[in-house]
């Protein structure tokens, strides 16, 4: 397994420059989800480590070894697209195998590693189908299986889930993290999902405009970010002014309802149900609004409702 490094990368279309001076570490079995709206760089940071694009400026090293200008053959790299790109004359089993074929490993050994590689995906009975036979869960293990049977140094997944329906992306993101696990396989997802940026990665990195805006765990990305587009970016944020002139960020479960006079007097504008929690939007005097997320207890405030709202100073953050 290797670790990955990128050293002031640069990539510029004329005077456009899709990433601009990104500089990133990921070490040894990581697993690091670059975020960002469209048209951040992320695609861009992602094909320049696989060696698809060559960087205008900068350096690229994979476990301390200088690929800037290594072909994506010599880096020995397992790549799984939002497309799939399974060949539909094939069978799942030759799907798998043909990333062995390149590499010269044949006969018993390639079809025990290939059907190894099913079983990971717990697609083992499933050999002698074809993609079109194969639901969009089931072609995507698929993928993820040729890209990780022949032991890659990297593992870079391209918005791997996106075509895929919430629930069952939700069940595939859970054996995605397992599998990556298991395999202890360097691993960078490329997404425009904050959810799933959260809830898979060991760190986040926030891209905008091609530029890096913030590097952190999940947890500290969302609770402190670094400006006020990462708090944007992930999730809902509510800005309030500080004493010192500053403004702030609470996240809508950091705030409390209460209908008593403890707090800022606010009116109920909308309550959204969601399952265990119910989303309300509330108007506060001065035109200020704000969202909370307030666990369902059975009943909700009805819009035009009058409650009160307050949050701890700690769950504060403040933003430039």
């Amino acid at each position: 397994m290797s670790d990955i490094r990128l050293e002031g990368v640069t990539k510029r279309y004329g005077a456009f420059a899709a990433a601009d001076q990104v500089d990133l570490s990921v070490t040894q079995g990581e697993f690091v989800t670059i975020l960002g709206p469209s048209g951040s760089g992320k695609t861009t940071l992602l094909s320049l480590i696989a060696g698809l694009n060559r960087p205008t400026s900068g350096r690229i090293f994979i476990g301390g070894r200088d690929v800037t200008n290594a072909t994506a053959q010599e880096r020995n790299i397992g790549l799984v697209f939002q497309s799939y790109a399974l060949f539909p004359h094939m069978t799942v089993l030759e799907n798998v195998l043909f990333p062995l074929g390149v590499r010269k490993i044949g006969g018993a050994e390639a079809d025990r590693l290939a059907r190894d590689a099913l079983k990971l995906v717990r697609l083992d009975g499933l050999e002698a189908r074809r993609p079109s036979q194969l639901s969009g869960g089931q072609q995507q293990r698929v993928a993820l299986a040729r890209a990780v049977v022949f032991k890659p140094d990297i593992l870079l997944l391209d918005e791997p889930l996106g075509a895929l329906d919430r629930k069952l992306r939700e069940e595939l993101q859970v054996e995605l993290k397992q599998l990556q696990r298991t395999l202890g396989v360097t691993t960078l997802l490329v997404t425009h999902d904050q959810e799933e940026a959260l809830s898979l990665s060991d760190r986040i990195m926030v891209l905008d405009k091609g530029r890096t805006q913030q590097v952190a765990a999940p947890t500290e990305a969302y609770l402190r970010p670094a400006n006020r587009f990462v708090a944007e970016f992930l999730g809902i944020a509510n800005f309030v002014d500080l004493p010192d002139g500053r403004q702030g960020v609470v996240r809508p479960e950091r705030v409390r309802l209460s209908t008593g006079e403890q707090g800022k007097a606010a009116r109920v504008v909308e309550a959204i149900y969601l399952g265990q929690m119910v989303r309300y939007h509330l108007a506060l005097e001065g035109n200020q609004s704000v969202v909370a997320a307030v666990p369902f207890l059975g009943t909700a405030h009805a819009p035009g409702e009058r409650v009160s709202v307050s949050w701890e100073s700690a769950d504060v953050w403040p933003v430039t």
